[in-house]
């Protein structure tokens, strides 16, 4: 992908300083296919960045952007805004404080701001902890809910997504055990409206083929091993074709995502959270890319954590970041050409 004449501007968050986004962040931006993807504007601190960049010996020229109202457009390639905001003591700590989740936390809504003022064309959010956040006196869990509370958005779902195979969850963070009792027709009719939304309007792809994976083994054997498939699921599937989507199932989960792999879909809308990821993470557990869908603004993020045992020793893989930047870049073209953004 080449975007010279219109690099769409990220703003990427510096997550957690004490874990490895700082080394992941300034290792992405000195890859010149990046640089030649976008025009990034880190969201964290300065002096940080600037010792994680001498750490790697990289070539980032980073400069200090003065406030909110830069038009970062300007900013010429190669060189990396950064908006500085707090800057904790952070070299060799290896593990949250409440400085640390309070920057955390600032980071992300400096982005949010952003991006809802115009100023930038999406957020590209680094690696945090649900600890720091509740250390520094959060009332959220995580980028998703806070990032959906300061857009007041209800509407929304994860999708993982990589070059092989997208997946959205019905439902995600929750036991095993209440996972029936969440899968409802109108749930999964909401999942599969905003699944096959975002893959036109932000992946460009004009008529997506979903795919909805069933909840029990082989898919219920036409009520065998569990009701769901035939009075939930179904009916939500038949919605949706009726509106005239190219969605069918529900298919048994043992083989959906190899056919989707394959690319007999462009997605497989999943029942539960590991029943997603697991495969997800098979098949890209290096290059996998957290995407909030139904926002009103881009989010992407890497698909793994602080990873504090690695911070600050120069080893930190940025594969995850490269690619939820070039994600980010490929919505923002896409959704301009769809008439809305910047």
């Amino acid at each position: 992908m080449n975007i010279h004449s219109d690099r769409p501007v990220l703003g990427i968050t510096m997550g957690d300083p004490a874990g490895v986004g700082p080394e992941i962040i300034i290792k992405s931006l000195a890859d010149p296919e990046i640089q030649n993807l976008c025009t990034p504007v880190i969201l964290g601190d300065y002096e940080i960045l600037k010792k994680a960049g001498l750490d790697l010996k990289t070539p980032n020229k980073l400069v200090i952007a003065d406030d909110l109202n830069c038009d970062f457009s300007n900013c010429p390639q190669g060189v990396i805004a950064c908006l500085s905001t707090l800057n904790p003591e952070v070299t060799g700590l290896g593990h949250p404080t409440p400085e640390t989740g309070k920057a955390m936390e600032t980071y992300i809504n400096t982005g949010v701001d952003l991006a809802l003022s115009g100023a930038i064309d999406a957020i590209v959010t680094g690696p945090i902890t649900k600890t720091g956040l509740k250390m520094a006196g959060s009332s959220f869990h995580g980028h998703t809910e806070l990032i959906a509370h300061r857009t007041g958005t209800d509407n929304f779902a994860m999708m993982m997504a990589g070059p092989r195979l997208k997946v959205v969850l019905t439902t995600i963070h929750i036991p095993l055990s209440k996972v029936p009792e969440q899968v409802t027709c109108q749930e999964i009719t909401r999942i599969i409206n905003l699944t096959r939304d975002t893959l036109i309007t932000r992946f460009g792809i004009p008529n997506p083929r979903l795919a909805v994976a069933g909840l029990n083994p082989h898919a219920g054997e036409q009520g065998m091993f569990g009701s769901e498939e035939e009075e939930i699921i179904k009916p939500a599937v038949q919605k949706a074709r009726e509106k005239g989507f190219d969605v069918t199932g529900p298919y048994p989960p043992d083989t959906v995502f190899f056919n989707a792999v394959e690319g007999a879909f462009d997605a497989v809308v999943c029942m539960y959270h590991d029943q997603g990821l697991i495969p997800f993470k098979l098949i890209h557990f290096r290059d996998g890319v957290n995407t909030t869908i139904g926002l009103p603004i881009i989010r992407t993020s890497v698909d793994h954590g602080t990873a504090y045992d690695i911070a600050w020793k120069g080893i930190a893989d940025p594969s995850s970041m490269k690619e939820a930047i070039k994600m980010a870049a490929v919505q923002a073209v896409n959704q301009k050409r769809h008439g809305h953004g910047r």
